[in-house]
């Protein structure tokens, strides 16, 4: 479900940090957090790396035990399979600068 409401964050001509933000609240995260990593994604990354996260982000979700839940590490985990080098070093520093995760993002 997450992957697929990241995938909408790119489609159409909607606000993708507002859909990247719906999307985190959705899952958990707080309201103030999940808009700023979806303000630092939009800023950062381009609609085809947003787009190549959403499909990462489904593919990782399909058959999960656990499909309403998705964890800082599970984002971080799924940006970390996205095939440009960009995309994890941006949502491990959107993910740190925006208190989701504490500490500096890994050097990737």
């Amino acid at each position: 479900m997450a992957a697929l409401m990241l995938g909408a964050a790119t489609s159409g001509c909607v606000n993708p940090s507002a859909r990247i933000a719906g999307a985190l609240e959705g899952y958990g995260f707080q309201p103030d957090q999940s808009q700023c990593v979806g303000d630092r994604l939009e800023a950062n990354l381009s609609i085809g790396q947003l787009q190549q996260l959403g499909r990462a982000a489904r593919a990782a979700r399909e058959g999960d035990t656990t499909p309403g839940r998705l964890t800082a590490s599970d984002f971080i985990r799924v940006a970390g399979q996205v095939k440009d080098p960009k995309v994890p070093i941006e949502v491990a520093k959107a993910a740190a600068g925006c208190g989701i995760i504490t500490g500096t993002p890994p050097a990737l």
